[in-house]
């Protein structure tokens, strides 16, 4: 139940981007400041990988749930809610001496970012329409997929010149920022006719699979892939998975509303938005190679993906024009096919010298180009085809698709690099590394072509003045 008369304003939107930077901004700038956090903890590569990967893990497993709770408890409540754990989350990495503050950190930011997202998304379909919806959404991606495009930047340039905790003390800023920003809006929220049982059974199944996936990815090579440890934890993986989707699909009110994919658009829109998240290994990779490959500091690897921040956020607001113009398939489509090309070109590591710095720079920028392209018609897509009383839980899935194809993306990734590297050739490493990437880009392309239907011209005009 929302109060109608209420319209939004741009001061709720820019609080509202203020609160979803704290995850794509400020908690993804650990992906360019891996060897800065290494030396100063003194803790194991691959430990650090883990705790890259699990703020996202955790985001992405929580944020059905936090949808959920969204929709039926208030969705400013619980952006409120994400922003505290924002702050002590930021906080423990502040403080942290080791790696157990540092993992726990993380986590909390992770279940700050499963509140944050569907929340603020259901609030902006609740109170902008038309045009102006699509305005707000653009500006929703612009902290999130630009957010995701300064982190290099932003989070080298402070590791660099002020120290890599200084990087979460400005989220705890933008945090207490955003909840000044959002102060006085009127609560929006679900009637609930009927009083459906908490799936916890599918939570936990969720939780069990998610975890065990992430560590044999992560783990898996320090175990030994054939190792005890490794299989067992596989074994868990495939019990789990199987009875998850087992029980999930025989239940109404299950864990992940599963009668929302019957919708032909939103399963385009999420599939394709799981796959580009998962290139987000592209920055991990990068960065870590120019500077112990290159010999750059982190600075200077995150002014190498400038063009990266300038592109996306450049192109969002482009995305959306082009998305009123003739829909949202052929921008997703060229979307998913400019961001192969960019992380492409950054994978000719054989390419010596300034040449291979000039590729990556134009890389990043070809990265930025396309993900800025593909945001804001996914987004449209996946809220315009939600139903009126699932708008909470159809942006968690939605936004779960982003978090976990991030975690994994980054894990597969950054266990690529780090298992060739071993052998003694980083170059390799980074390539393969980057390849993966791109073949997750073009799986997405795959997917967008085969999933997502061919859209009539949208029509926000109308619905603005309606």
């Amino acid at each position: 139940m929302a109060t109608t008369e209420y319209k939004g304003t741009n001061k709720l939107i820019v609080g509202i981007v203020f609160g979803v930077i704290t995850f794509w901004l400020f908690a993804q700038s650990m992906v360019n400041i891996v060897p800065d956090v290494q030396a100063d903890l003194g803790i194991s590569p691959s430990l650090l990988s883990i705790a890259i990967s699990l703020t996202a893990l955790f985001s992405g497993i929580f944020i059905v749930v936090a949808g959920g709770l969204a929709d039926k408890f208030g969705r400013m409540k619980l952006t409120y809610i994400g922003l505290i754990l924002s702050i002590i989350g930021s906080l423990l990495l502040v403080i942290t001496q080791g790696a157990t503050l540092l993992i726990i950190g993380r986590i909390i930011q992770g279940l700050s970012a499963a509140c944050i997202m569907p929340a603020t998304l259901a609030l902006m379909k609740t109170y902008f329409e038309g045009a102006d919806r699509q305005r707000a959404l653009s500006y929703w991606s612009i902290g999130s997929w630009g957010g995701s495009g300064i982190c290099s930047f932003a989070g080298g340039a402070i590791a660099t010149y002020m120290g890599w905790r200084w990087i979460f003390i400005f989220s705890i800023a933008f945090a207490l920022l955003g909840m000044l920003l959002i102060k006085g809006t009127p609560e929006s929220k679900v009637v609930q006719n009927t009083k459906a049982k908490f799936d916890s059974f599918g939570l936990v199944l969720f939780v069990i699979a998610m975890v065990c996936l992430n560590l044999i990815i992560t783990r898996g090579s320090t175990f030994g892939w054939t190792s005890p440890t490794t299989i067992i934890m596989l074994v868990v993986f495939l019990i789990s998975a199987g009875l998850f989707f087992r029980v999930e699909l025989r239940q109404a009110n299950g864990f992940i509303d599963f009668s929302l994919f019957q919708n032909k658009a939103y399963t385009g829109a999420t599939l394709s938005n799981f796959l580009l998240n998962a290139a987000a290994g592209t920055l991990v990779v990068a960065n870590t190679y120019v500077q112990v490959g290159r010999g750059f500091t982190a600075f200077q690897s995150g002014l190498l993906s400038i063009g990266y921040l300038v592109c996306v956020l450049g192109m969002i607001r482009v995305g959306e024009k082009i998305l009123q113009r003739v829909g949202a398939r052929k921008p997703m489509i060229l979307g998913s096919a400019i961001t192969a090309i960019g992380i492409g070109l950054m994978a000719l590591t054989f390419i010596p010298g300034i040449l291979y710095t000039i590729l990556v720079f134009i890389g990043f920028a070809l990265f930025g180009v396309g993900l800025g392209m593909y945001a804001t018609p996914s987004t449209d897509t996946a809220i315009s085809n939600a139903p009126e009383d699932k708008v909470g839980v159809a942006s968690g899935i939605y936004k779960m698709a982003s978090s976990l194809g991030g975690s994994f993306g980054v894990a597969i990734s950054a266990t690529v690099y780090g298992v060739i590297t071993l052998a003694g050739n980083i170059d390799l490493a980074a390539m393969v590394g980057l390849l993966t990437n791109v073949a997750f880009c073009v799986v997405s392309l795959i997917s967008v072509i085969a999933t997502t239907p061919k859209a009539k011209k949208a029509a926000p005009l109308k619905a603005a003045k309606e």
